[in-house]
């Protein structure tokens, strides 16, 4: 059987935009891209998934508990919500992560759906092969999932025109695409997906 494709919306939340705990500069600039993205794949009866950070308020991913990050996205407040510019369509699965104290939950191969199977389930289940995906952070999240996806064997498109970075050091951004290339993930900004 062939491989069926998926769209992955990553951490598009209101901690990761303009006004949150810890703002990905221009976070919220992608969204209309993103959007769009979904739109079209709606259209081509893809399957949408789209992520949230979902911490608890003691974890190790938070600098006061030995981790590097400021307090964000901590469940149930409204910096963990969706940004409200998103559009998502019917039939979205929404999948959480970095939901547990002891695990720091960049990936997304990390997240779990609503009855708390792991994604990489998920997409077996569905026959999924190849994945579509975008959001933030472009070097931590984003990278973090396309890595794991390309070492379980997955095909990787990268959608350049729907991702922005952190860029703790100067770069990073730069340095995580060229690394995500490197490793086999294609990228594609939207004038030129092609879907079925």
């Amino acid at each position: 059987m062939k491989g069926k494709s998926a769209l992955l919306v990553i951490d598009i939340q209101n901690d990761f935009c303009p006004g949150g705990a810890l703002p990905v500069p221009g976070g919220d600039k992608i969204v209309d891209a993103i959007n769009e993205y979904m739109e079209r794949f709606s259209e081509a009866g893809v399957q949408i998934f789209a992520t949230k950070d979902y911490h608890p308020v003691e974890t190790k991913h938070f600098k006061e508990f030995g981790g590097i990050w400021p307090r964000h996205c901590v469940k149930g407040t409204p910096g963990a919500e969706f940004y409200p510019k998103l559009v998502f369509k019917y039939g979205t699965v929404v999948l959480t992560k970095g939901d547990r104290s002891n695990v720091e939950g960049s990936s997304v191969f990390e997240a779990r759906d609503p009855v708390g199977n792991f994604f990489n389930m998920v997409l077996e289940a569905g026959y999924i092969k190849h994945i579509y995906v975008c959001g933030l952070a472009t070097d931590w999240c984003v990278k973090a999932t396309v890595m794991d996806a390309l070492k379980k064997g997955y095909k990787v498109t990268v959608l350049l025109d729907a991702i922005k970075g952190v860029d703790v050091t100067p770069g990073d951004s730069e340095k995580a695409i060229e690394e995500m290339k490197k490793n086999g993930a294609n990228m594609i900004t939207l004038d030129e997906l092609k879907l079925p």
